[in-house]
């Protein structure tokens, strides 16, 4: 048989919350760390006008303590596809391949592999707007939490729900409300497991937040 996304998020969720304890992870200081060790592609330039997002490993970074990942992942709107994809070859980037999720996988000039998904999601346009005034430290555009916690929950890796957890545990009490109001919104049976990962997170840093 084969397990929904839903059901392998829910049993990881189930066997973390078995072996959890509380302040049992990495330091509150080494969680609340933020940098930008890596300089990745900034794709300002390129892309022009058309409005884009970092995911993935690169925008984790900006949640919680940067991990090494080994491409870039970036969101646009599906409408500016073919505009991209023209840009993206116009300024010497090797088109590789098709994503099965929705995209294309291209490789930089510099040799930097390039995940460009492309969406169609209702609030795709809202979080990509947002995505400008939500910089990290290199001032690479990143998707805003809530969107962010909208597409991890669509992946089925143990990766991305320990992300979630993690991320979860260190955002404020006004970040984790607008999760709260997207997820109800775009994602209201993953409400539970929400609350379930914010609780996570919560425990390996060692603070429980009301």
């Amino acid at each position: 048989m084969t397990l929904e996304t839903k059901d392998v998020r829910r049993l990881i969720i189930q066997l973390a919350g078995k072996r959890q304890r509380p302040g049992a992870g990495s330091s509150l200081a080494f969680l609340q760390r933020r940098t930008a060790m890596v300089t990745w592609p900034d794709l300002r330039q390129i892309l022009g006008d058309i409005r884009w997002a970092t995911i993935g490993g690169v925008a984790t970074r900006h949640y919680m303590p940067e991990r090494a990942t080994v491409d870039l992942d970036i969101l646009i709107a599906a409408e500016d596809a073919r505009v991209a994809r023209e840009r993206l070859t116009q300024a010497g980037y090797q088109y590789l391949q098709e994503l099965t999720v929705g995209g294309s996988t291209w490789r930089s000039p510099e040799g930097v592999e390039v995940d460009v998904l492309e969406s169609s999601e209702p609030w795709v346009a809202r979080a990509l707007a947002a995505a400008e005034q939500n910089r990290d430290l290199q001032g690479l555009p990143i998707l805003p939490l809530p969107y962010f916690v909208l597409m991890k929950f669509r992946s089925g890796r143990a990766r991305d729900v320990a992300d979630l957890a993690q991320m979860l545990g260190q955002a404020e009490a006004d970040q984790l409300d607008e999760v709260r109001r997207v997820v109800a919104a775009f994602e209201p049976e993953a409400l539970e497991d929400l609350e379930s990962l914010i609780t996570l997170g919560q425990m390996e840093s060692g603070q429980q937040k009301k």
